[in-house]
């Protein structure tokens, strides 16, 4: 995340100061949190919240259930959660948050009472003022539920502007579940315009079948592309045909996993990263993509779905060769732009329908390509990645000038 910051400073004008304020986050908060199990055993798990900056507004990022959660992974995913607001005009600084666990082993119950437990701990760090959590990787609606319902009932009343991502009955967003795929398909099309291409028949693979990349995979194909490869954790599978992505679905849905899929051959994830298509997809958790595998990526497009799944060296090797990447903080901008739009309707209690939601989303994604784009040829860079970088810090560091320090 750094290298990427001072990469986009060689073409801005800001000050040492406020550069210096930039590397570090506000605020690291560790927790530990003690749960009682099924078998009434306590076990405590370690938790994180990261405030990177608020200078924009209310700190807003997500928050991660998974064993490879760690300090130095909030700090760099909260960075790029304050790039990733700025870049896309939104009134939000950055956070995130996480709980070393395998949710996948855990009973809903224990679940409850880590995100429970978890949110009493933090409790006096967030607020739909203060800072908005969200659901990443391994929570959801029902864990925003739980977070909701705990923050509301130390305050005595019904808050649900705490958290976004909430179920649509307790004050969630329609269209929040499948935000990010859906920015990820409308991003695509912005892509195809700008270089004169066609989203009709592409051929597309997708690594990480989860939430961003199903819906994005699903969107895709309803627009013509020939989606060839998918993948999860347990595999991948591979038609050059194209693959039957609603048919996928439902046999993930059935099953729990892609592989088996009738019909499809097996694949690695390193095959799938280096197959010849027009765009890749990286869906999955960071470092997907790096320097050992970059002279391998045959797409010519990838749009990055997960947060960081390239490395600052792949990106080099990627962007030398020609590859158009279209980062993290733009690409995968679709979640928080809806959660943006659920926050509003929270704060008004009001609600818009899902066409509503899926317009203004398209409208935000569409001004946001066309403002990196912008940077992108002013500044003269072959990365699109270090064009939108300089968008959001120069947001960023535009409000600490403005605001100015207090003594």
């Amino acid at each position: 995340m750094m290298s990427q910051l001072r990469n986009a400073r060689e073409h801005i004008d800001i000050t040492d100061d406020i550069f210096e304020r930039l590397r570090y986050p506000d605020r690291v908060a560790e927790f530990n949190i003690p749960v009682r199990m099924d078998d009434e055993s306590v076990e405590s798990f370690t938790a994180y919240r990261c405030q990177h900056d608020d200078a924009l507004g209310p700190y807003k990022g997500g928050i991660r259930y998974h064993g490879n959660v760690s300090r130095d992974e909030v700090t760099a995913l909260a960075g790029w959660m304050t790039w990733k607001n700025a870049v896309v005009g939104l009134p939000f600084g950055g956070a995130k948050g996480g709980v070393v666990c395998n949710p996948k082993e855990m009973s809903d119950r224990e679940v409850e009472g880590l995100t429970r437990r978890y949110t009493k701990a933090m409790r006096s760090l967030i607020g739909p003022d203060k800072d908005i959590p969200a659901p990443d990787v391994n929570t959801g609606p029902q864990t925003m539920a739980w977070i909701m319902d705990t923050y509301s009932i130390h305050h005595d009343y019904t808050i649900p502007g705490v958290v976004t991502g909430k179920p649509v009955e307790l004050g969630g967003s329609k269209g929040r579940s499948t935000a990010t795929g859906t920015g990820v398909s409308m991003l695509a099309d912005s892509v195809a315009d700008y270089y004169g291409k066609s989203i009709y028949d592409a051929t597309v693979a997708v690594q990480g079948f989860g939430n961003a990349g199903s819906v994005a995979a699903r969107l895709l194909d309803e627009k013509g592309a020939n989606v060839v490869a998918v993948n999860d954790s347990a595999g991948g599978i591979h038609d050059p045909d194209g693959l039957d992505i609603a048919d996928v679905e439902r046999h993930k849905a059935e099953t729990g996993q892609v592989t088996e899929y009738g019909g499809a051959t097996a694949i690695d994830n390193d095959e799938l990263l280096t197959l010849d298509v027009d765009i890749l997809i990286p869906a999955a958790l960071e470092n997907a993509i790096d320097a050992s595998l970059a002279d391998d990526v045959k797409a010519d497009y990838v749009l990055e779905a997960a947060n960081g799944p390239t490395t600052d060296k792949a990106n080099s090797i990627l962007v030398e060769r020609g590859v158009r990447i279209l980062p993290d903080i733009l690409a995968n901008a679709g979640g928080v732009i809806v959660s943006y739009l659920e926050w509003v309707q929270n704060t008004q209690r009001y609600s818009w329908s899902e066409e509503k939601v899926h317009e203004k989303l398209d409208d935000r994604m569409t001004e946001s390509f066309g403002r990196v784009m912008e940077a992108h040829e002013s500044i003269d860079t072959d990365c699109v990645r270090t064009a939108a970088y300089t968008v959001a810090l120069e947001r960023v560091a535009k409000a600490h000038d403005t605001r100015g320090l207090y003594p």
